[in-house]
């Protein structure tokens, strides 16, 4: 039955531990509405045929003789009423508490909202963006905020939905009851690439997990590669701009972690000012910022490091697409006017932002 209704209905797959009890809440109000509008169709009908004016009563006053039926009908039905609210109320309000309770063992999972994209940040410092690998079978509480205007987190299959406001926290939870691709959209409207604002929720085997969390998305299933290159060239088509782009890849990356677009120093010079500028190497001689340098500098850091910072980036040959490259180059030349701060030297321990070089990492 409940398969039958949910086709019926026209809803998605129920693919998370509450759908089912979810659909079963909906199932119930519309019978109920359904049922409530076909009685009162009926009772109406009865009624108009029933008490209808005959010819021979036009000329002598109407005797009232449906008063004392239809006093009864309405209270009985103010009654029914009532007990229908008090139902879905309750049923309601339990649904409402348990999206808002997780489990104790389930799985924090950072999420920033973005003018047209998601970021995902885990404990153990790994991020995405539009993709959030998931395990199958465990519990997973967002932990969500915007940095711009009102968005709102909605994946069809799980049956959550959940507004993310800008300098606020809001949560939700879900199981995801089977390894799969499953669709994220946005349902707030929040600019001018607001249908475009999606991604996947990739859930795996605990075992696929664990491998993807040690080698990245060349770990995943075949199918989980499948779904994060359709996000990726969703989020490349909401992108208007190549510094949008770059924005992205660099996120993406990691390269945020430890460069700065705003001109302060971090662990790795900051991107601000960079484009065409004259940047003193470690051993002595200079070289120009341009788009050879930058490219050799993502792909064989060591062999030209900027004076003053410690050479711990590591290689991004064979990890970085030459579009992404191409967007990040057009990023700092997005922000070549904006001034940048004195080089400090970095000691190998925590910058003057408060931060240590995440390992593995773009500094």
């Amino acid at each position: 039955m409940n398969e039958l209704l949910r086709q019926l209905l026209f809803l998605p797959e129920q693919r998370s531990s509450l759908a089912r009890e979810i659909d079963g809440l909906h199932y119930f109000v519309i019978s109920v509405t359904m049922g409530g509008a076909a009685l009162i169709t009926l009772i109406g009908g009865y009624f108009l045929i029933r008490y209808r004016r005959r010819l021979e009563d036009t000329h002598r006053p109407h005797p009232g003789v449906f008063a004392r039926p239809a006093l009864f009908l309405e209270t009985v039905s103010l009654f029914g009423l009532g007990f229908v609210f008090l139902t879905f109320w309750t049923i309601g309000t339990r649904q409402f508490v348990d999206l808002r309770t997780p489990p104790e063992d389930a799985l924090d999972v950072y999420v920033t909202a973005k003018q047209w994209m998601w970021k995902f940040a885990y404990p153990g410092g790994d991020s995405e963006i539009s993709v959030l690998y998931v395990p199958a079978r465990r519990p997973v509480r967002l932990i969500m905020t915007s940095r711009d205007v009102i968005h709102s987190f909605y994946v069809p299959a799980f049956r959550i939905k959940q507004d993310v406001l800008p300098g606020r926290y809001t949560t939700v939870w879900f199981e995801a009851i089977e390894p799969g691709a499953y669709p994220i959209l946005c349902t707030e409207f929040c600019g001018t690439s607001h249908s475009e604002m999606r991604g996947q929720v990739i859930a795996l085997d605990p075992a696929d997990y664990e491998r993807w969390l040690a080698g990245g998305v060349a770990s995943a299933p075949a199918f989980a590669q499948e779904a994060a290159a359709e996000a990726e060239n969703e989020l490349a088509e909401a992108e208007p701009t190549m510094p949008s782009r770059g924005e992205h890849a660099a996120a993406k990356h990691g390269c945020l972690r430890c460069h700065t677009l705003d001109g302060t120093q971090h662990v790795g010079p900051t991107w601000a000012g960079l484009y065409r500028s004259v940047v003193p190497l470690d051993g002595g001689g200079e070289r120009v910022a341009d788009e050879a340098y930058i490219t050799e500098s993502i792909m064989d850091p060591l062999a030209a490091v900027h004076r003053g910072f410690t050479p711990v980036m590591p290689s991004f040959r064979g990890q970085i697409t030459p579009p992404d490259v191409a967007a990040i180059i057009e990023l700092m030349k997005s922000i070549r006017d904006v001034p940048r701060g004195a080089v400090v030297p970095w000691d190998g321990g925590v910058s003057d932002t408060g931060a240590a070089a995440p390992e593995g990492v773009t500094p």
